[in-house]
């Protein structure tokens, strides 16, 4: 299918993060691609070693200009050349300086762009939505993380031919392990409950980053309503994020809660995070909720969240509301009260939302299907720059 050589792929990624490993592995396995990633190095995210494709550590440095975070990678244009590749995936961020030098560069010098997120930015107004549009313009294609931001570019006149999706996920397969370690030794898993208190009522469950934006205040407050009706519930809120913690623990000592909040350092191997996962009737992330959607739903867990679009990210599209989640109204504590309410409550509701979500995983939101997209992308720019350089 694929004839002639391969076409030379390199992506500049701010860093080499472990989620995108699949997703690079499994790229550089389709035929006719060969992909380098070049990657720098960003305070607070680490690095990991290269399975399956060439990756290259390239500096990348952060200044502040009038009040402003930008950051620069030279590597953005020294790749811009056809002696370097003839495809170029770059991330579509308003915060490089060196992202438009590098988009013109290519342009003139023949290799194919493809410009690569969100399509927006939930912090900076219509300005910086402008800027969002504006860099995309020097692009030869677009690929987004979901189809209502490439429909919205359809709508205001890009050609929908330029315009592609490769949807944000996870690489499962550790969860499918630890999924299926545990729930193979139910005596383990009651173990576990015990041990840390969780075996006497429902359990929500939160997984993340602990950060205002998550407005896991929201949470708080509502299982001090919650827990009123609902004997022995516990909310176990696990993550990073020392003065957020700080704010939340006093939030639940105020409330009278405290024994019925549970918090937990964060937790980055699979395995000891599943029994979590799989005691826990719900998931809720009351805001901002992003891959820990597709995580939650790989585990058959619920979700519930906000309405408000405008405060989540690009995952947000997984969830089906009354289908494998609930979302409740943006800022409501009673809303959000009768949403975990109904969760916790009606056991034959939260299996058949268990049972939809992982349906939708599994269906839409896997590693091969977010690579097809991407190289769909690829083989279009590639396509479009080459017929162009001919004529």
């Amino acid at each position: 299918m694929n004839q002639g050589p391969s076409i030379r792929v390199t992506i500049v990624q701010p860093s080499l993060a472990k989620y995108r490993i699949a997703v690079f592995r499994e790229l550089a396995s389709r035929p006719g691609i060969d992909l380098r990633v070049d990657y720098g190095s960003l305070e607070g995210l680490v690095n990991v070693a290269a399975e399956g494709f060439q990756a290259v550590p390239v500096p990348l440095r952060e200044l502040k200009f009038a009040g402003r975070k930008l950051m620069f990678q030279g590597a953005q244009w020294s790749d811009a050349s056809r002696r370097e590749t003839d495809v170029l995936v770059l991330q579509w961020s308003g915060r490089y300086a060196t992202l438009l030098p590098a988009l013109v560069k290519a342009r003139l010098r023949g290799v194919a762009t493809v410009l690569w997120g969100h399509g927006y930015s939930k912090s900076g107004g219509s300005a910086r939505l402008r800027l969002y549009r504006w860099l995309a313009r020097f692009a030869t294609v677009l690929l987004f993380y979901d189809p209502r931001t490439r429909d919205e570019y359809v709508r205001l006149g890009w050609d929908p031919e330029k315009l592609f999706v490769a949807l944000n996920c996870l690489d499962h397969t550790e969860i499918v392990q630890a999924r299926q370690w545990w729930q193979s030794r139910p005596e383990e898993l009651a173990r576990f409950r015990r041990e840390h208190q969780i075996d006497g009522g429902p359990v929500i469950l939160f997984v993340s980053r602990l950060q205002p934006a998550n407005r896991l205040d929201l949470l708080i407050r509502a299982t001090g309503e919650l827990s009123k009706e609902v004997s022995g519930l516990k909310t176990v809120i696990i993550g990073n994020g020392d003065a957020e913690k700080q704010r939340l623990q006093t939030l639940a000592r105020e409330a009278g809660i405290a024994d019925s909040v549970i918090f937990v350092e964060g937790i980055y191997d699979e395995h000891r995070l599943a029994p979590w996962f799989l005691t826990a009737e719900t998931f809720c992330y009351p805001a901002n909720v992003g891959l820990s959607l597709v995580h939650a739903f790989w585990y058959g867990l619920p979700v519930v969240t906000s309405d408000h679009l405008a405060s989540q990210n690009p995952e947000i599209v997984a969830l089906e509301h009354g289908v494998n989640g609930l979302a409740y109204e943006h800022g409501n504590v009673s809303s959000l009260v009768d949403a975990l309410r109904r969760l916790v409550t009606d056991k034959t509701l939260a299996a058949d939302m268990s049972e939809a979500g992982r349906r939708t995983v599994e269906q839409r939101f896997t590693i091969s299907k977010m690579v097809d997209g991407f190289e769909a992308a690829i083989r279009y720019a590639h396509r479009t720059v080459t017929t162009n350089n001919r004529v």
